[in-house]
């Protein structure tokens, strides 16, 4: 093309790309005819041509040479930006910018529309339940806990009617702790709350608040009370508020702009500040109430403490009643039995045993769940699962024999022990047996009736040294017991004469984040001393019980291996009826 004259100029990129651009005689040559026109058939201005050369300096002088024959009129060098290299070198700014920005999505909760944006991590976590559609429970479906219903069934008068209150004078509370051991129903009675009120209910977990950001948890809970505020009358509801409501300075490890306490502080302002309504009211649920921060636990903020207790008898039989509806059972089952069955079983405890007493009853091919099953339901979570493939030799068998029937035949003979249901040697879980008791529902308890706890626990040991006059390992947890009480008559209850009425217990939790004990090196020795010869004078007294009842101890351990399981009416065959036995109908045949 240049030897033709057909090139009017060319522009030289970057030293190794060019563009042409054909003069009028090469736009009329038929071999450009294809570049001669654009796309739109309009006359192509160019560049025509693209092209690559290998040697800088032979390519210009060509065109030197070209340019002065006048078969070329110009040529020019350009700078031009390479794309491709600019991507390459962005590429790490972009991924890295990207995995950011999807980690921010999936902790804001990514995937659940708006909220998981980003810029929506400070917006509150609290589900909503419409008080028309969402919430079916009510104080009906809530068995037991009369006490604790009847304080918060306020709750739902001041919210259905809060003129009845307020012309008088008085204030709408601001909130309602409900504290008790877990399984007894707190998160249940809030649930019933919402819909006995029929209002709005914002229910989340105090962890809810908690994040890795700062401020978050502080904006959460501003929005939160926003949300409120904007439906009242509503009611907020945090599950297990200690997560947030902490006692503030009690952690060494956190620094004065620790996250938790900035959420804290938001949440006090809220509950009770400048600004803040009376027509939200916040309930709160937790099993440890000793660690909450006072700021947070005054009138004004919650100024009702509903304690929700372990179920009495009374409240234990309502709460079989309602578990045992959808279950296929037995005509004529005996609930108040099943009740003195379970003491000290919350009512999470007691869903659970009606669940497994069906599900036995299914295992072994029932029809309908009957009263044995509830028995070996009760059996299964309280000692685990019966382990039919132990190896135990028949030496060990009689220790365990002995062992067991100690601790039964102290039980009997002391007017204070708990009445005995049954024994077994048959290993469950990590025991290798057991003695079932009755134990008596009592509020108070004297020091002759611990004693005489500590005693009958203190059989087992004493057994095995009024038979085999030696003592083995399988009185760990008889041992863990006794010490425990004896260790809480001394420090606890002001039980022991020398140390005299003391108590070193703490109420307010604030005791485990103390260096230093509450009493001197001298009084520590003396409570070491009292509780040693506490456990020992019961252990004590235990080999006299089975040095005078020997033959007695021996019978019963023959029947046991034997049986492997035995009932009071063995016991009563061997020793005769108790003479201060209050409640036969106890009895399990």
């Amino acid at each position: 093309m240049l030897a033709k004259g057909q090139i009017k100029n060319v522009i030289i990129f970057n030293n190794k790309d060019a563009e042409i651009y054909l003069s009028d005689a090469g736009l009329k040559d038929p071999a450009n005819k294809s570049v001669a026109k654009d796309i739109f058939d309009r006359p192509n201005k160019g560049p025509h041509y693209t092209t690559k050369f290998g040697d800088l300096k032979s390519f210009q002088e060509k065109l030197d040479q070209a340019k002065a024959e006048k078969k070329l009129v110009d040529y020019d060098f350009k700078e031009a930006s390479n794309w491709s290299d600019i991507l390459i070198s962005l590429l790490p700014v972009i991924i890295i910018i990207g995995v950011w920005i999807f980690i921010m999505r999936k902790m804001s909760g990514g995937g659940a529309g708006g909220g998981g944006q980003i810029f929506n991590i400070g917006k509150s976590k609290a589900r909503l339940f419409d008080e028309k559609n969402d919430v079916k429970t009510t104080f009906k479906d809530v068995a037991g806990l009369e006490g604790a219903k009847e304080e918060i069934q306020e709750i739902v008068e001041f919210l259905k009617n809060p003129e009845k209150f307020t012309n008088l004078g008085g204030k709408i509370p601001k909130g309602a702790l409900l504290v008790g051991p877990p399984g007894t129903g707190k998160t249940l009675l809030a649930k019933a709350v919402a819909g006995e009120a029929q209002v709005p209910f914002f229910s989340l977990s105090g962890s809810d608040f908690v994040e890795m950001f700062v401020g978050v948890g502080a904006s959460r809970v501003r929005d939160l009370f926003k949300q409120a505020k904007e439906k009242s009358p509503a009611i907020i509801f945090i599950d297990e508020i200690d997560a947030v409501g902490r006692a503030r300075g009690k952690n060494n490890m956190s620094g004065g702009n620790d996250e938790r306490e900035n959420t804290l502080n938001q949440l006090l302002t809220e509950m009770d500040g400048f600004g803040s309504k009376t027509n939200v009211i916040v309930l709160a649920a937790t099993n440890r109430a000793d660690v909450l921060d006072k700021a947070l636990m005054r009138a004004g903020r919650f100024d009702r403490q509903i304690y929700v207790d372990l179920p009495d008898v009374r409240e234990r039989a309502e709460i079989f009643q309602v578990h045992l509806a959808p279950l296929k059972k037995v005509e004529g089952l005996d609930l108040d039995f099943l009740a003195k069955q379970t003491p000290g079983f919350s009512g999470a405890d007691i869903a659970n045993v009606c669940n497994e007493a069906a599900l036995i009853a299914a295992r072994n091919n029932k029809t309908a769940v009957d009263k044995q099953d509830f028995l070996d339901a009760v059996d299964r979570i309280v000692g685990g699962l019966e382990k039919k493939n132990k190896i135990i030799t028949a030496e060990e068998k009689k220790a365990i024999a002995i062992h067991e029937a100690g601790h039964a035949t102290v039980s009997w003979m002391l007017e204070h022990a708990a009445p005995l249901i049954k024994v077994t040697i048959v290993p469950r879980g990590q025991s290798l047996g057991a003695a079932w008791y009755l134990p008596e529902e009592r509020q108070i308890v004297r020091p002759d009736q611990m004693l005489d706890e500590m005693c009958a626990t203190m059989g087992g040991r004493a057994a095995e040294k009024v038979t085999f006059n030696r003592i083995s390992t399988g009185a760990l947890s008889d041992l863990e017991k006794v010490t425990k009480q004896a260790r809480a008559m001394v420090t606890i209850y002001g039980l022991n004469d020398k140390i005299g009425n003391v108590t070193y217990y703490d109420s307010s939790g604030q005791s485990e984040y103390s260096f230093s004990k509450p009493y001197s090196d001298e009084t520590a020795k003396i409570i070491d001393s009292e509780i040693s010869a506490l456990i020992e004078s019961q252990y004590e007294r235990a080999i006299q019980i089975l040095e005078e009842n020997k033959d007695k101890l021996n019978q019963l351990a023959d029947i046991l291996i034997e049986k492997e399981v035995i009932f009071k009416d063995d016991l009563e065959a061997i020793f005769g009826k108790r003479s201060f036995d209050k409640n036969l109908e106890e009895v399990v045949s």
